[in-house]
């Protein structure tokens, strides 16, 4: 799923009165219950002794005992938000803070000289390094985060750890790490095409006229796409013209063989696209977009595409054969233990713990194609990959075959990743009403014309993941699953709910295990949904013909799940190894985010979303039975330390409270509204 774009909303796991009865009754209701009683009723059994009541408090933590907590002189209130601010008023508070001592200038803050910001006076933010360092809070407790990669730290004077920057000296005569440690970042030169749609697709777009797609319009775009392209070709801007030039020899095969050289490709005036094909035709609305077409010789037409001949995708009797889904790099999914793309929680920190507590396959967040089109950082920082990810895929999302196809081309070229996936599964409101996501299990002419332009336009593995149906009881996978490989899919992942039951009700394995027996030999086949235990994945590899099956919100609570898979055990881990973890996480914020005051905040703000989801594990050795469902509603109950006890609170003022152990107290206009309300768990922010 995408960042920012909307969020889930699904319905309860038990009707409301059961929910009531459940929030009402307390646990002397039950208490009264028997084991098998309360798994009936997806109530998690645990141990009598532990129960509380709604009443008790918890107890409050001895912050010299956690290692990393703040002063508790310094402890400022928490506060919990439940009216977010608008845009407008964010954006002019956010302009406010520039000019304000708080806002330091990242030149002079790392160079720690008033003189060594290149923009002087015209700067938009603050040079007054003794205002800034008068106001700054105490140094965080610990080390600077970015001694670990043996670097300078980029914040300088505005870390929140510069105290401890005196410790580079020590590491002075230690060899620098040559690779970088995040991948995939978006070139400023790159984005400044895509701000001025000056980008060029000559793959998807070639591919996307031999399917019949692209070239209707008020200027028509040329009718001859058969062209062999006889040298390496290679494209750069035009600093007068800010037209694309193309450099290398063309000829077109329809027009005598003639030779063009050095063809110019310029801004085409505004074209119409539109989605060809049966049912969509009628509900597909025009959309204007500035395309980039070669300008040839008169009487002669044809499209460019970079590479050779061979790269070059034709259509007619004399074109030349595309990489067939066969042909490709394939990625091996059999038995790997495969991350799913987890909007807001599954970020690059979050999928370094994974690495570290077992993942096989990592895949970043969904991202909309449209804003990666247009060039937005926000959104290609979803693409960005640390270099422990060995096998790393991107999941893209998209409601036409020209978006979609361009896109992949886009990040082939621009980005390092093993595969890219195509969302046709995202419940949520926002992105189903634009006709992308769950939306596309409706339309299955356009789903087969995204897939097919996507595949042929890109050499990198194409997988898809889609959900049973987008009405419940109106499965749909059947009727594709036997195709799909051939247009060009390897793989195809298969959550077992449909779109209309969000994450309600148990995910229907049954259907899962029968459609993946109609699935052509050659693609493979990965099942989605409430993994929570090792039994439960050897249930459902050993049962069907899967390669593998995707982790989801079991290992947004626990994580550790990937551990318990490989070593094939119930983990009954401790309070004190579960907040290593969490440091870990917040080591990993801190390099990706920042260590500046900004960065602290922002990795608070993504530590609390995962907390609302990791306070439901309830440890191995509080339950009756093992192991602990997907969809039990834990009682209120005290851990075995008070770290376990605060740990298994849902109230957000206590995740607040976990996070000023390791980020100190959070500044007095801070404010936490969740994504998803803590106590529903049928919603999660993955697609």
């Amino acid at each position: 799923m995408t960042s920012g774009e909307g969020k889930h909303d699904g319905g309860d796991l038990l009707p409301n009165d059961a929910e009531s009865e459940y929030v009402s009754g307390g646990n002397n209701a039950e208490a009264e219950l028997s084991v098998l009683e309360l798994v009936a009723k997806a109530r998690a059994p645990v141990k009598k002794d532990f129960l509380r009541t709604p009443g008790d408090r918890l107890p409050v933590i001895d912050a010299a005992s956690i290692h990393a907590v703040a002063e508790s002189e310094n402890t400022a209130t928490s506060k919990v938000s439940t009216t977010k601010k608008s845009k407008r008023q964010q954006k002019k508070e956010r302009q406010v803070a520039k000019k304000s001592a708080e806002n330091i200038c990242n030149a002079v803050a790392k160079a720690n000289d008033v003189n060594a910001c290149p923009y002087g006076k015209d700067c938009r933010f603050n040079h007054d390094l003794e205002a800034f360092l008068a106001q700054k809070p105490p140094d965080l407790p610990g080390k600077c985060p970015f001694l670990d990669t043996r670097k300078p730290c980029p914040y300088g004077a505005a870390c929140r750890f510069s105290g401890t920057h005196d410790m580079l000296t020590d590491l002075a005569s230690r060899p620098l790490e040559a690779e970088k440690e995040e991948l995939n970042n978006l070139r400023k030169d790159f984005q400044k095409i895509l701000w001025k749609n000056h980008a060029v697709f000559p793959r998807a777009d070639a591919q996307l006229m031999s399917l019949g797609i692209l070239g209707k319009g008020k200027r028509k775009t040329p009718n001859c796409v058969s062209v062999e392209v006889t040298d390496v070709i290679t494209m750069e801007i035009d600093p007068a013209s800010q037209a694309m030039k193309v450099e290398g020899d063309v000829v077109d095969k329809q027009n005598n063989g003639t030779t063009f050289t050095n063809c110019e490709l310029v801004e085409n005036e505004k074209v119409t696209s539109e989605v060809a094909g049966g049912e969509d035709e009628e509900d597909a609305p025009a959309r204007k977009k500035s395309k980039a077409y070669p300008t040839m010789p008169p009487d002669s037409a044809g499209t460019v595409s970079l590479g050779t001949a061979s790269e070059s995708p034709t259509s007619g009797d004399d074109a030349e054969c595309r990489l067939t889904v066969r042909e490709k790099k394939l990625v091996d999914f059999r038995g790997k233990l495969y991350v799913a793309p987890l909007t807001t929680v599954g970020n690059l920190p979050f999928r370094r713990v994974c690495k570290q507590l077992g993942a096989d396959i990592t895949c970043g967040e969904m991202a909309m194609c449209t804003n990666l089109l247009q060039g937005q950082a926000s959104e290609w920082a979803l693409l960005r990959r640390h270099r422990s990810e060995d096998l790393f895929g991107v999941q893209i999302c998209g409601a036409y075959p020209d978006t979609v196809a361009r896109t992949a081309e886009m990040i082939e070229k621009e980005s390092e990743v093993d595969f890219i996936d195509i969302n046709v599964g995202c419940p949520i409101d926002l992105v189903v009403n634009k006709g992308a996501g769950s939306c596309l299990l409706t339309k299955p002419t356009r789903l087969k014309q995204i897939v097919m332009a996507t595949s042929g336009s890109l050499d990198t593995p194409l997988t898809v993941k889609v959900r049973m149906g987008y009405y419940e009881g109106k499965n749909c996978v059947q009727s594709f699953i036997g195709d799909i490989h051939d247009w060009g899919a390897s793989a195809l992942t298969i959550h077992g709910r449909t779109r209309q039951q969000r994450y309600s009700k148990v995910a229907d394995w049954e259907y899962i295990y029968k459609t993946s027996y109609l699935a052509s030999e050659n693609l493979q086949v990965l099942g989605n949904g409430d993994i929570f235990s090792y039994t439960d994945w050897n249930e459902h590899i050993s049962a069907a013909k899967l390669s593998t099956c995707m982790l989801a919100r079991g290992v947004l609570i626990k994580p550790w799940l990937l551990t318990e898979i490989k070593e094939q055990r119930h983990w009954d881990i401790s309070s004190a190894e579960r907040f290593d973890i969490v440091k870990d996480y917040v080591r990993y914020g801190l390099q990706h985010w920042g260590s500046d005051a900004k960065g602290v905040e922002t990795t608070r703000h993504f530590l609390l979303e995962w907390l609302s989801y990791m306070h439901r594990y309830i440890p191995v050795g509080l339950l009756e039975a093992i192991p602990q469902k997907l969809n039990w509603r834990p009682p209120l109950y005290y851990g075995r330390n008070d770290l376990e006890t605060l740990m298994a609170s849902d109230s957000a003022a206590d995740w607040v409270r976990i996070s000023e152990m390791l980020l100190g107290p959070p500044p007095a206009s801070f404010s936490f509204t969740p994504r998803h309300k803590s106590n529903a768990y049928d919603r999660a922010e993955n697609g």
